[in-house]
């Protein structure tokens, strides 16, 4: 399950943002983390609470201090696992989503993905559709636009 955590995280941060700048490499990234980590555990763990999105924002932002374009840079990646929780619907496994404060184990929860069951064939459907959507709307189909994504991580969507 990769397209429908790509897709709606470039989507969302480009209806808030609307910042041509911005670069979505590591939103990417950030948007299929929780999801690779926490599966080779065998079930949601420390990816999966808000705990570990918010303390990765906090350090990125104290150890970035005054260096604003690496921080824009490496901002994509907090953002991607904040949302990855939105769209995984990880907020649903309390004992997980508010780790530690509901005490320090996991109980053997489930990965949310594996727990969705067949309703993921719809859900990658509808991220193939929206990560298509990005790539007729940014021009990725020309070879310039490719690069200038694979360089900066910026797309060229519009901002109107």
């Amino acid at each position: 399950m990769f397209f429908w955590f790509i897709g709606t995280a470039v989507v969302t941060v480009w209806f808030v943002f609307r910042d041509p700048a911005f670069d979505y490499r590591l939103l990417i990234v950030g948007s299929v983390l929780p999801g690779i980590v926490d599966a080779a555990f065998g079930g949601a763990r420390v990816m999966h609470s808000l705990t570990f999105s918010v303390a990765l924002l906090a350090v990125l932002m104290v150890a970035t201090s005054g260096r604003k374009p690496i921080r824009k840079m490496l901002l994509g990646l907090p953002v991607g696992t904040l949302l990855h929780l939105v769209y995984t619907g990880a907020w649903t496994d309390t004992t997980v989503f508010w780790w530690p404060f509901f005490g320090f184990s996991f109980d053997e929860a489930p990965h949310p993905i594996a727990e969705r069951g067949w309703w993921n064939v719809p859900l990658e459907v509808v991220g193939l559709v929206l990560c298509w959507w990005v790539v007729r709307r940014a021009d990725l189909r020309v070879a310039s636009e490719r690069d200038r994504f694979r360089r900066t991580g910026q797309l060229a969507l519009p901002v109107h």
